[in-house]
């Protein structure tokens, strides 16, 4: 927190980086037993979460997040019905994928339930559909729901993670993407948040090995802007059994609900990426 109270900043030492917003006050702090809760309200980005001082959503452009962390994944996917979320307490992520008529089940867990009952209150709209029918909320850690889940079960899992620090430092790990790609259907899809392209690219790295060393065969990176995120750049990483080139274009073409980023055009864009980029990522 910069010392000057009208101002959150988020400082980035390893990088010599910081990100700030102007507040107009702060409207809820809390210690949980996973982690510091707070929430301001902006001059112009509307309410403002962080966690342990990390900025996690503002009410102005967490859209594209959410977005681009649900419609590739699930558009690519041939048959999407049930989906797991990892993480995304805010509820943003889960709000995109109840959008998509035939998903039938969505299993969302997140470790800290503070984090969805504060969204609750402070962002109700990406809350407005927690309590669809097809959704069933499990508030316990997601490393070992996964390890206990049943193979060969789920459609699509979406790692809506914090970085990988604190509670969220396992969801990076190869024992983790290996018991995804077990609880995964043949046609399985995993996606998961990947972090900064400039700023942390030896991590974007290690999840590529380590999720073909479990065994996905393909995985590829999208990319979106995201301003409140460190350097204003932001990845997702796919891994899958099969082909990540092909998407259900028409349908996504045609969808039966409103987005305000992604489109199909933005879908084949944003796996276009840059030369240093293609040149430090796997084929």
């Amino acid at each position: 927190m910069s010392l000057d109270k009208n101002w959150f900043t988020e400082q980035h030492s390893p990088t010599g980086s910081a990100f700030s917003l102007h507040i107009k006050t702060q409207l809820h702090k809390e210690k949980t037993p996973f982690q510091n809760i707070a929430i301001y309200e902006t001059t112009e980005f509307g309410n403002l979460m962080t966690l342990d001082n990390f900025i996690m959503l503002t009410e102005r452009d967490n859209f594209i997040y959410h977005e681009m962390m649900t419609h590739p994944v699930l558009f690519t996917h041939p048959k999407p019905c049930k989906v797991i979320i990892i993480g995304g307490g805010d509820c943003g992520t889960l709000r995109e994928v109840l959008k998509h008529p035939k998903i039938e089940q969505v299993f969302q867990i997140e470790i800290d339930e503070r984090v969805t009952r504060l969204s609750e209150q402070y962002f109700p709209k990406l809350c407005e559909n927690n309590d669809d029918p097809r959704v069933t909320f499990y508030f316990e850690d997601g490393i070992k729901w996964v390890a206990n889940a049943p193979s060969n079960h789920f459609d699509v899992i979406i790692v809506d993670s914090t970085d990988p620090l604190g509670p969220g430092e396992g969801l990076f790990t190869t024992d983790f993407y290996r018991n995804c790609q077990r609880i995964l259907t043949k046609e399985g899809l995993l996606v998961q948040q990947s972090e900064s392209p400039l700023l942390h690219l030896p991590l974007l790295q290690s999840m590529h090995e380590s999720m073909r060393e479990v065994g996905f065969k393909t995985t590829r990176t999208l990319q979106f802007p995201q301003c409140v995120y460190p350097s204003g750049w932001w990845t997702a990483t796919l891994a899958s059994m099969g082909d990540l080139m092909q998407f259900r274009e028409d349908e996504a073409d045609n969808k039966p609900f409103e987005t305000d980023y992604y489109n199909t055009d933005i879908h084949i864009a944003s796996f276009v990426l840059p030369q240093f980029l293609a040149k430090a990522l796997p084929d």
